[in-house]
């Protein structure tokens, strides 16, 4: 009888580990990465499916704050976040817009990726099963102002984040699938400070 009992036991620990909702991942993931870095793809749909845009590039971020995603096709474009504002350089423009950090944001990916609990105070979390191999969660906007109405993260066994789906009041669906995901790597600061490049146009603050 004890036997029985201890593996029935054993089996629900597995299970239930081995189970772990989205959103228990999305939380740890978060905890256990004060930095991180990765390449991406970036596709936009409207609301018929059709793609209208893609790109790609690779990110990095330390929190709190702090984020570099580099855009390599088809238009080279860096964003830059250094704690206190935001940067976005067109390099075929020659053109800088630069914002307060907060203001700029929103609940853009790499707020929710640079925050500590950002996703937390706007969004109510649920999980929503498994899907393609990937246990998902539905992220549905507490406030209209939000940028995103809804946004879906598809998390692998191993507790990476795999894939955002991130949906918009105009019916836009976008979807980052990010590859070669690092967590803690050692991130020079230097790659957190922009300095608008000479001759550049900059807008903004």
């Amino acid at each position: 009888m004890l036997r029985i009992l201890f593996v029935t036991l054993f089996s629900l620990l597995l299970t239930s580990t081995a189970f772990a909702g989205a959103t228990d991942k999305l939380k740890k993931f978060i905890s256990s990465s004060q930095s991180g870095q990765a390449n991406f793809t970036q596709v936009v749909q409207d609301k018929k499916g059709k793609k209208i845009q893609s790109a790609s590039g690779a990110m990095q971020f330390v929190r709190p704050g702090k984020f570099r995603w580099v855009y390599q096709k088809p238009y080279e474009q860096i964003i830059v976040g250094d704690g206190a504002k935001f940067w976005l350089y067109d390099v075929e423009l020659n053109q800088v817009t630069v914002k307060k950090l907060d203001a700029a944001l929103g609940s853009s990916p790499a707020a929710l990726l640079s925050g500590n609990n950002e996703i937390e105070r706007a969004f109510t979390l649920k999980d929503s099963g498994n899907k393609d191999g990937l246990d998902w969660l539905d992220a549905t906007a507490k406030a209209p102002d939000t940028g995103f109405d809804k946004i879906g993260m598809g998390f692998n066994e191993q507790g990476e984040l795999v894939v955002m789906e991130l949906r918009d009041a105009f019916g836009l669906k976008t979807e980052l699938r990010f590859s070669n995901m690092q967590r803690n790597p050692q991130l020079s600061p230097s790659l957190f400070k922009f300095v608008p490049p000479k001759g550049a146009d900059v807008l903004g603050e």
